[in-house]
């Protein structure tokens, strides 16, 4: 039995986590003392609400747009006067804070992002490119921090770094290191942050003023989204708000925080008070993308950039470990499947058109027309069949060049079998009906298995002679026909070991479904309906096929209802392909996807539904069931299944979130055992 939720399990920064604020704030124009006045204020709130780590604008102190007031020695006196008040009040502070201003040094004028943390200016970094064309000026007012002529400066009672070159690293919390640039520092082809980056920064900070024109907050976010893309990093970004001057030019406000290329959270735009957001940063994911991806280590190389390239200065988060820390970051519930309804749909558009794609291809290379599959009425012979019969109109063959059969056998229910007569007839296929019950029935009296003598033993052996027959027969008519065996099973059975090595849904010619969830099929069978690719009938035919129950109808029922609920012995494939996606694409340790599914799962209210889905299939689990399914999961997917994944038949990659085929994202031995995993799942959560 696992531990039972405590307060340090529900606690970002105890997986790995870091939550950042971002402050879009009212400025007023050169008046330092003001503004530090708000900046602290902010700062007190981000300490109450747990954060690492708040970020300012550019030149947040004095107001970005006051011109060649930044050269008036009052305002930059006051200026530096503001920062120090700053750094006695951060003594009491846990967040890291960045603040913009301008600062005298070496008789050049610079414009600064400084690093404040516990008493402590951790370093300074100036701005590298100043842009001087169509509004900007920055050149009249201030050199560039490409070429400093010193990297230490003695300021504020403290000897501190200076320059382009720092990466701030905590020395108590794995993976957190950041990078200071400013503003236009990202508009240009190679930023700064992107050599930091490389040198090992996760977190990248941009203050920024940024003027709003139309369509550039657009751009912004192509910035932002590409940058921490290619970075595989967070991107914080703070642009100037209400309050600069409007003399020419108007501010928007914009604050961003983006995570490998996902946007976690962005201000109101034009808010009239200011605005903050935060955004809590999955510091291990970004560790896991650049662990994975070899590449980013050899543009590393190919620069020359390496341990020594950037100086590093460390400092202690002491983050909050002994009490709870809830995530307040949207966890979509289904990782496969697009919350948004127009990601959806051209999700399930791209989804569909990559199966039909690779069945096209594989027929054309083996020179055949015509494909033989077996169909059950339930989900995933359903989504092989769609497939199939708009691989045939690509091609410009007849649908009745797939051969479809139903295969009736000792638990077959009325409803499935009927389900799957109206589906090939409303697509047009050649149809066809075989019951395997005789041949099942003759290979258990060649092994004397006890049914034959009316014993009702429903044992594996049972099962699969059901599963076999059917998988020789296929192939079989295959051989007859000159054609290929379509395969039917999905990622998320062959994940669970849920599929029946070498016949059944394991084995075919070419499987279109192999890297498809089971939450994915649902979703683009209802697209294939809502879209009306095919007949009105066929639409109606797929919707009720979407309401059976999930069921492999090997042990016998009643006519109408089988005795069998998958989901009751491998558990809710909801749960389940949420589990896979974070085991597989993420590398997280169990503790960590329980932590994520109580995050999403925990709440109805919680997370994020995917659009079209039915309120009564709106559930919700307890931290208990969660921990239930998720150790069923890492005992089939560890311990007894991937012998079965060693030997899958081909078919397309699908979703980003990976296939299980030993060709392509998942390489394991056969011989693993489950009691690493386990051993972590069950360790005390204290």
């Amino acid at each position: 039995m696992m531990a039972t939720k405590s307060g340090a399990f529900d606690n970002i920064y105890r997986h790995g986590m870091l939550r950042v604020s971002v402050v879009a704030p009212v400025v007023s124009i050169a008046q330092p003392s003001a503004n530090a006045a708000k900046t602290l204020e902010a700062w007190r709130a981000a300490h109450a609400g747990d954060a690492g780590l708040i970020v300012f604008p550019e030149l947040g102190l004095t107001g970005y747009s006051i011109d060649d007031l930044l050269l008036q020695d009052a305002v930059l006196d006051d200026a530096e006067a503001a920062i120090e008040t700053l750094i006695a009040a951060s003594r009491d502070l846990s967040p890291i804070a960045i603040v913009g201003a301008p600062l005298r040094i070496a008789g050049r004028l610079y414009n600064c992002g400084i690093a404040i943390h516990r008493g402590r200016v951790l370093g300074v970094t100036p701005k590298t490119y100043l842009p001087n064309y169509r509004e900007f000026y920055e050149a009249r007012h201030f050199a560039s921090g490409a070429h400093t002529p010193v990297d230490r400066i003695d300021r504020f009672g403290q000897s501190m770094p200076f320059g382009t070159d720092l990466l701030f690293a905590a020395s108590d919390y794995a993976d957190f290191v950041f990078h200071i640039e400013i503003c236009e520092d990202v508009w240009v082809p190679i930023p700064p942050s992107a050599h930091a980056a490389l040198a090992g920064a996760s977190v990248l900070v941009n203050l920024s003023a940024s003027n709003a024109t139309i369509g550039k907050s657009d751009y912004r976010h192509s910035l932002c989204r590409a940058h921490s893309g290619r970075c595989m990093a967070a991107y914080i970004y703070s642009a100037a708000g209400p309050g600069e001057s409007t003399t020419d030019l108007a501010w928007d406000g914009h604050a961003m925080a983006y995570e490998n290329g996902a946007l976690l959270a962005e201000s109101q735009r034009f808010a009239p008070e200011g605005c903050t957001i935060s955004a809590d940063i999955d510091l291990e994911l970004l560790r896991q993308e650049r662990m994975r991806h070899n590449t980013f280590e050899s543009c590393a190389a190919n620069h020359n950039i390496g341990p020594n390239t950037f100086r590093r200065i460390e400092f202690t988060l002491a983050p909050p470990l002994d009490r709870a820390v809830p995530l307040r970051r949207n966890i979509d519930r289904f990782p496969f499947v697009p919350n948004d309804a127009a990601k959806l749909s051209e999700l399930c558009y791209e989804a569909y058109n990559i199966q039909v794609h690779g069945l096209v291809q594989r027929l054309k290379s083996s020179n055949t027309s015509k494909l033989v599959i077996g169909i059950s009425g339930g989900l995933d012979s359903t989504q092989a069949l769609v497939v199939a019969a708009r691989t045939m109109d690509a091609m410009k063959l007849p649908r009745t060049n797939i051969l479809a059969y139903t295969l009736p056998a000792f638990a077959t229910t009325d409803k499935t079998k009927n389900n799957a007569w109206r589906l090939m007839r409303s697509l047009g296929v050649t149809a066809d009906e075989i019951d395997v019950s005789p041949a099942c029935r003759q290979m258990l009296v060649d092994i004397g298995h006890p049914f034959v003598n009316g014993e009702p033993q429903y044992d594996i052996t049972f099962e699969n002679v059901q599963a076999g027959a059917r998988t020789s027969l296929l192939f079989r008519l295959a051989n007859f026909h000159n054609a290929m065996v379509l395969g039917t099973g999905d990622l998320s059975e062959l994940a669970l070991g849920w599929c029946t090595y070498g016949v059944g849904d394991h084995m075919s010619h070419y499987n279109v479904n192999s890297s498809v969830s089971k939450t994915l099929i649902q979703h683009l069978i209802r697209w294939v309906a809502d879209s009306h690719l095919f007949s009105e009938d066929a639409s109606k035919i797929l919707i009720d096929i979407l309401g059976t129950e999930i069921s492999p109808e090997l042990v016998p029922g009643t006519a109408d209802k089988p005795i069998q609920r998958t989901e009751d012995i491998v558990g809710p494939y909801e749960l389940q392909d949420f589990n896979l996606y974070y085991t597989t694409r993420h590398s997280f340790r169990p503790s960590k996807i329980a932590f994520l599914s109580h995050h999403a799962w925990g709440d109805v209210d919680r997370g994020r539904w995917p659009p079209g889905l039915p309120a009564q299939n709106r559930n919700a689990y307890t931290l208990d069931a969660i921990d239930k399914w998720l150790t069923v999961f890492v005992k089939r997917f560890f311990g007894t299944s991937q012998f079965k994944r060693s030997a899958v038949p081909n078919g397309p990659k699908v979703s980003p979130g990976g296939s299980l085929s030993p060709r392509g994202d998942w390489r394991a031995p056969s011989d693993s055992a489950s009691v690493t995993w386990l051993s972590e799942l069950q360790k005390p959560r204290i």
